[in-house]
């Protein structure tokens, strides 16, 4: 009888853990398909930015320290290799972004430039996209950081090493507002 009993507790322990450390995968790789979802959309807004720099370009030449480093922002994304990497070049364009439609809008005949207004709408468009998929990106995080830290799952996380994830956070320059002037 004693021999059930140990049988039964230690399938039910095995049956704890692969519940658990399944349920942990599943968490991680729906974090990791998130991640990869703000990355499409943010590699989207990276490739609209030659077009509205090209754009505002002609109207705009004394703009162009704004325009170089949209520019090596949008060469460095590329180059990332970490998702904490890529989060610093998306937040330092965020607040390039809004300087450079500003910037735009100081200049009446671009401010009715057909490509010019398309391309502004496909940026909003982005943008939008962008703080869904963040959205996204972040519920995923909470869901698997939470997983893997309550108790008693963190054991298994911490045997199995299932390290936390970070939050996508916006910098200074995504939460500035953009000063609007009339003239």
């Amino acid at each position: 009888m004693g021999v059930f009993i140990t049988i039964g507790i230690v399938l039910l322990v095995f049956l704890w853990v692969m519940i658990t450390y399944n349920r942990l995968i599943m968490l991680k790789n729906r974090v990791g398909n998130s991640w990869s979802q703000v990355d499409v959309v943010l590699k989207n807004r990276f490739d609209l930015i030659p077009k509205l720099v090209d754009t505002v370009k002609g109207y705009a030449a004394h703009e162009k320290e704004v325009l170089f480093h949209l520019t090596k922002l949008r060469t460095s994304y590329a180059s990332a290799q970490s998702v904490q990497d890529k989060m610093g070049a998306n937040g330092e364009v965020g607040g390039l972004m809004h300087r450079l439609l500003m910037v735009a809008e100081s200049y009446p005949e671009l401010k009715a430039n057909e490509n010019f207004l398309y391309l502004k709408q496909q940026v909003s468009a982005i943008e939008d996209k962008i703080r869904f998929a963040r959205q996204f990106y972040n519920d995923a995080v909470e869901a698997y950081n939470t997983a893997a830290m309550s108790f008693p799952a963190n054991l298994l996380a911490g045997l199995f090493n299932f390290q936390q994830e970070q939050f996508f956070h916006m910098d200074a320059a995504e939460k500035s507002v953009p000063q609007v002037k009339f003239d």
